[in-house]
């Protein structure tokens, strides 16, 4: 009927050559292909195919601005975390007696991240930076910077 081959383990795989019946395999010879690594050592085509980001731990996503970032000049740059909002940062943690390390686990953000708002390089983001405010209880946008944050209800 068909030849066996003994893999490792005892496995058998079974490969046929003859035809299968017309109902279930439409005339065409079923016959079982070997396994990948054997096919590529005979030179012949593998199929492979790879999952996008498979194995990365990626959360953020990559924005638009990506491109321009990397043609930054001084007249076309983005702006940077002014230097007063770096400092109230760093003493509003200071207050609580957090280092960058813990305050960036509290808003599960990167240490860096925190450092890089502490000193002013980086590119605000109102999300990280409310994040921020929350931990640390003092405003760093708008007028008010350096206030204690007004803790109410959220109205709807």
């Amino acid at each position: 009927m068909g030849e066996r081959l003994r893999l490792r383990g005892g496995l058998t795989q079974v490969f046929h050559t003859e035809k299968a019946p017309a109902a279930e395999f439409r005339g065409y010879e079923r016959r079982a292909l070997p396994p990948q690594p054997a096919r590529a050592r005979r030179g012949e085509d593998v199929e492979t195919s790879k999952k996008w980001a498979a194995g990365q731990n990626k959360q953020h996503f990559i924005t638009k601005n990506t491109a321009k970032l990397d043609r930054e000049t001084e007249e076309l740059h983005h702006d940077r975390v002014p230097l007063e909002v770096g400092k109230v940062i760093q003493q509003g943690r200071q207050s609580k007696g957090m280092t960058q390390k813990d305050l960036a686990t509290k808003i599960n953000e990167k240490p860096q991240v925190i450092a890089d708002y502490e000193s002013g390089r980086a590119i605000p983001n109102n999300q990280v930076m409310g994040k921020i405010e929350r931990a640390i209880g003092l405003k760093l946008r708008g007028k008010d910077i350096g206030k204690p944050l007004e803790t109410g209800p959220k109205g709807k």
